[in-house]
């Protein structure tokens, strides 16, 4: 396998922390070979998501569903694990986590979901692998338990890009409920409040969709970086680079006409 984390008011929602402390970290499997994917099999999932999601951006889609393909292949989850993806470069008062069954053709949540502190306000710019950062990762996770812990209902994942993600565990990168994850507070003062690199969710959904996405399904988090775009090899088994899957994505014709308009990153 290529293995692939204000005062009170204001001033609350920018120091919360949104992680608790780190947790042992388990070993994963390696294999020495990967099978490619079958592009007509990638095409006509891809086409089923944008169906799905037409406000997403079909080339993160597309580099979503490569890696989950590469993860399927490599054996890392089942060929029916649901699939999250977050657009880290939409910003933080857009929903912009989504949640697909894709063996089942569903789109089963469309959600806001907070970036870490160390990486921007609005708009998520900074990302790191780093404990202390307090900045989101970027890639393919795995998930895998939950607990009950400082933030409540909580989902450990580990993270499948090496140098990227792969410290999530250690970090205590995981998903749960925070208060200043709030559409209404983005009104306020511009943004939704930030946590210490996990991707926290609204309360009111938080519990709904980590008993979704728990014990080894994926989830991919995006960002118009360009280190990570070129280095990052959880969606390369193929042979194909990040570009390469974006720019084809995004050429193609949206259902009912027309092109998308999509800036590359």
């Amino acid at each position: 396998m290529r293995p692939f984390h204000f005062s009170f008011t204001l001033v609350a929602a920018l120091a919360v922390g949104g992680c608790s402390g780190p947790q042992p970290r388990p070993s994963i499997a390696r294999v020495t070979t990967i099978p490619a994917p079958r592009p007509v099999l990638q095409d006509a999932t891809l086409a089923q998501l944008r169906r799905l999601a037409p406000d997403a951006d079909p080339g993160v889609l597309a580099l979503a569903l490569a890696a989950r393909d590469c993860a399927v292949s490599a054996g890392e989850v089942d060929a029916g694990s649901k699939l999250a993806v977050i657009d880290y470069s939409r910003p933080s008062t857009a929903r912009r986590l989504w949640v697909f069954d894709v063996a089942g053709n569903r789109l089963l949540q469309q959600e806001y979901v907070a970036h870490g502190q160390g990486s921007g306000d609005d708009v998520a710019t900074r990302f790191s692998n780093v404990d202390g950062s307090h900045a989101t990762s970027l890639g393919l996770y795995r998930t895998a338990e939950t607990y009950e812990g400082d933030n409540g209902y909580s989902l450990r994942m580990d993270g499948l890009d090496p140098g990227f993600n792969d410290n999530a565990r250690s970090r205590a990168i995981v998903m749960h409920g925070a208060w200043y994850v709030d559409p209404a507070l983005a009104a306020r003062q511009g943004r939704i409040g930030r946590s210490h690199g996990c991707p926290a969710l609204r309360q009111q959904v938080a519990r709904v969709v980590i008993d979704e996405l728990k014990e080894r399904q994926l989830l991919f988090a995006y960002a118009d970086d360009a280190t990570w775009l070129r280095n990052a090899r959880s969606f390369a088994c193929d042979g194909r680079d990040a570009r390469q899957i974006l720019a084809a994505a995004r050429a193609r014709p949206v259902l009912g006409g027309g092109s998308v308009a999509t800036a590359a990153p």
